[in-house]
């Protein structure tokens, strides 16, 4: 399993439109084949600082959805409301302490 975080800075004014973004394609993200998991998160100091966190099957899982059609129009109608860089991540799980 690979978990995906994707750290996004957005212009203070554009989160609304972030925000319609991702209620319009997160059920069609959480449905793609291979994602089992999918949070939106907010850093707790800076609301304009959002975080996409998802688990998927496989790496290849991941980039057969980052190919799509899906991300390709997703991810352009998304960067072009960021102030800063996406920084993302993708770990695998060591150890889960219950």
């Amino acid at each position: 399993m690979l978990i995906r975080i994707v750290r996004m800075t957005f212009q203070e004014n554009k989160l609304e439109d972030f925000f319609v973004i991702f209620n319009n394609s997160k059920q069609l993200i959480r449905a793609f084949e291979g994602c089992l998991h999918l949070e939106l998160l907010r850093d707790k100091n800076t609301p304009n600082i959002l975080m996409t966190y998802s688990y998927w099957a496989s790496e290849e899982h991941l980039n057969t959805y980052r190919d799509s059609e899906l991300f390709k129009t997703t991810w352009a109608a998304t960067k072009v409301l960021f102030s800063d860089k996406p920084v993302a991540f993708s770990s695998e799980s060591l150890e889960i302490i219950a």
